[in-house]
């Protein structure tokens, strides 16, 4: 059947005046980023300018804006400030006075043409999506968390989301054995690979004090098994469950802690380099002499340093970078170090989540240990080969920090998609 000439006009002026409809959709698009789970934790921070930098590398023409679910404090705020000038957060959120320009909740949803939920340890934002799809009908997707439980309300989310990212495969088969499959059901890794942040300055001046030479000293991470949120946070844990994780984490501080200070005291005695013992949660402080430097040996005493504070993610990241290798029951530490350029193992302990599966996923398999089935000379060994054929770990981590990359592009390539098929 023909058309008229004006019914042919209409056809092709109507997806112009539709997009006119959705200011900034196409042009400008605005992202909404659910992130920023807490500041207590290096890697937790880390998730966030990581996801921002993707966006920024990837979808540069799109406006973010930041939804944290508590204040950004402990310099946090002004460090994202200072790598990301145009980031907007959410007023609610701020540290002090807002931008003039940073929305509300209600305006950032109404702005917004896609909510992201960052990565995280579980869909911590889970409420926040439920807002906004009582908001509105525009799309939403998770970027790299991890799901270790799938319940009615979780399975209704997911199905409903444009796409669900999962930071490692582990998470991935749950989520399709639960029925949620598809293109856009995948594993994105942890945006921690993608981690930016600098502070040189800062990093300069510790190393200077303590006599560390870049690619001369090696970081050492501690974690008890259970991190004592009973204590950070009174009241987040269930009262039946403290004495519990209390003994668990007595029972073997001791034992796993064994094991670092063996890979430690065979860096310096073996290499002649110094060691640094830092946190990655603030509670780590308190632990670090007690576990780690005490116990040690006057000769590899001599030549470590037990850091007595904690730090934020970009200085850390700067030290990572100018270290010769990371070592850490933490799982993030080695993450950040390997975005920066440094290799590191993780020597993972039973209480901790899925979220180490993202290191056999990217390729680094022997570069993730658990805790109960290797002894201490193992973990040295191990971390004496990076020192000893430094050119096939560095062939080795940028290979997974380039697979890693790969994902990141087609995620965000999938996030646009969303917003242009909405």
């Amino acid at each position: 059947m023909s058309c008229t000439r004006r019914e042919a006009l209409s056809a092709l002026i109507a997806p112009a005046l539709a997009a006119a409809a959705r200011p900034g959709r196409l042009d400008v698009p605005t992202v909404l980023l659910r992130s920023g789970w807490q500041t207590e934790n290096i890697g937790d921070i880390a998730h966030t300018p990581g996801l921002i930098a993707v966006l920024e590398q990837h979808w540069p023409e799109a406006e973010v804006i930041l939804w944290p679910s508590r204040p950004l404090d402990r310099g946090v705020e002004p460090m994202l400030r200072a790598r990301f000038p145009s980031l907007r957060l959410i007023r609610e959120q701020q540290v002090g006075e807002p931008r003039a320009d940073d929305p509300t909740v209600d305006e950032a949803i109404a702005s917004a043409d896609l909510l992201l939920h960052g990565s995280g340890p579980s869909i911590v934002g889970a409420s926040s999506i439920r807002q906004w799809r009582a908001a509105t009908d525009k799309p939403f997707g998770l970027f790299g968390v991890t799901i270790s439980a799938i319940s009615d309300a979780t399975r209704d989310l997911l199905a409903a989301a444009s796409f669900v990212f999962t930071r490692e495969t582990r998470s991935l088969a749950l989520v399709k054995e639960a029925g949620i499959d598809g293109p856009n059901v995948r594993f994105v890794p942890d945006a921690t690979f993608a981690l930016d942040l600098r502070d040189e300055e800062s990093a300069d001046r510790l190393r200077t004090e303590h006599g560390l030479e870049p690619g001369r000293f090696a970081c050492f991470v501690p974690r008890l098994r259970y991190t004592p949120y009973w204590e950070m946070r009174p009241g987040s844990v269930p009262e039946a469950q403290i004495a519990e994780r209390l003994a668990i984490n007595e029972q073997f501080a001791e034992q796993d802690h064994a094991k670092l200070r063996e890979a430690l005291i065979a860096w310096v005695r073996e290499t002649g380099g110094k060691a640094l013992i830092v946190p990655e949660m603030t509670y780590q402080v308190e632990i670090i002499r007690p576990l780690v430097f005490d116990p040690l040996p006057d000769d590899v005493k001599a030549k470590t340093v037990p850091l007595d504070r904690y730090w934020l993610t970009d200085e850390a990241a700067s030290v990572y970078r100018q270290a010769a290798a990371v070592v850490s029951h933490e799982c993030h530490s080695p993450i950040i170090a390997l975005a920066g350029g440094t290799p590191a193992l993780y020597v993972r302990q039973p209480t901790d989540t899925w979220k180490g599966q993202m290191y056999p996923d990217l390729g680094l398999g022997d570069w993730m240990m658990d805790v109960e089935d290797v002894t201490g000379a193992e973990v040295a060994a191990r971390l004496l080969t990076l020192h000893t054929d430094p050119d096939a770990a560095e062939a080795r981590r940028s290979k997974a920090i380039d697979s890693a990359a790969e994902r990141f592009r087609l995620g965000v390539a999938t996030a646009r998609e969303a917003i242009s098929q909405a």
